[in-house]
């Protein structure tokens, strides 16, 4: 009688496990992105690339990749990010968030005339566009922490993503009312993106870069605007980035 007990209870905790660690709660707090390489690995003078290349022809080309989306499916340069699902709140996983603001942002950008790559977290080797932005949207242990964050890589070949990320500031901040945060990681300089000089899927060295944290999805208030209203932080993203694309005349 007592081994039986024991069989329905140890059945009885592995269900109510697989069920509480297997859907998105407030304790996944691990914030994109996953990994990062360091400044000092960057290649000091590659600039032969940069005199060298020329744009190709076609109409405005960007990038939207979806943080996390399909991270299991990395190819094996890339196996140790393969279990990071970044962070959740709301009842979504960030992928889930990301995926929401990247096709609005896409949707809005075609209308615009602009060529549109919805990307997972496996980038096409050495990946071309215009502007390439990974969407991600962050966590913390602490549920105060609030705010929004874009940069660009280390080593910026186009010279342009200063510029980027300038105009998506401006317009990111007066849309959603976020205050940016001034913590930039390494991690977000050094996405894994962004290395071209180490990993095959990465972008090319003369696409002008740009990852963004939308907000921290462990905060309340962050949470609703990315959950309940991901149009607001689409729309300020895509009027940014058309704002540059005119800025470059690539739009006619």
């Amino acid at each position: 009688m007592l081994k039986n007990i024991t069989l329905v209870l140890i059945l009885v905790f592995g269900v109510l496990g697989v069920f509480f660690f297997s859907r998105p709660n407030e304790a996944n707090i691990s914030g994109a992105p996953p990994y990062g390489e360091p400044e000092e690995d960057v290649p000091v003078t590659p600039f032969e690339i940069a005199r060298n290349w020329v744009r190709p022809d076609g109409p405005p080309k960007v990038g939207i990749q979806v943080g996390h989306w399909n991270s299991s499916e990395l190819p094996e340069e890339l196996v140790k990010l393969r279990n990071n699902t970044g962070s959740s709140g709301g009842g979504k996983w960030e992928w889930e968030v990301n995926h929401d603001i990247a096709t609005r942002i896409g949707r809005t950008l075609e209308s615009a005339g602009v060529s549109v790559d919805i990307l997972p977290a496996t980038v096409p080797p050495r990946y071309w566009a215009d502007v390439f932005i990974a969407i991600h949207a962050d966590g913390s242990l602490d549920s105060l922490k609030s705010g929004y964050k874009f940069a660009g890589p280390w080593r910026d070949l186009t010279g342009k993503s200063k510029t980027l990320v300038s105009i998506l500031e401006e317009e990111y901040e007066v849309a959603t009312g976020l205050a940016r945060d001034e913590n930039i990681t390494r991690n977000m300089r050094g996405y894994y993106t962004f290395s071209w000089w180490r990993y095959e899927h990465a972008v090319h060295p003369m696409t002008t870069s740009v990852i963004a944290e939308t907000g921290f999805l462990t905060n309340r208030s962050d949470q609703r605007l990315l959950i309940n209203t991901p149009e607001v932080a689409a729309n300020a993203i895509s009027k940014a980035i058309i704002d540059y694309l005119n800025l470059e005349n690539l739009l006619f």
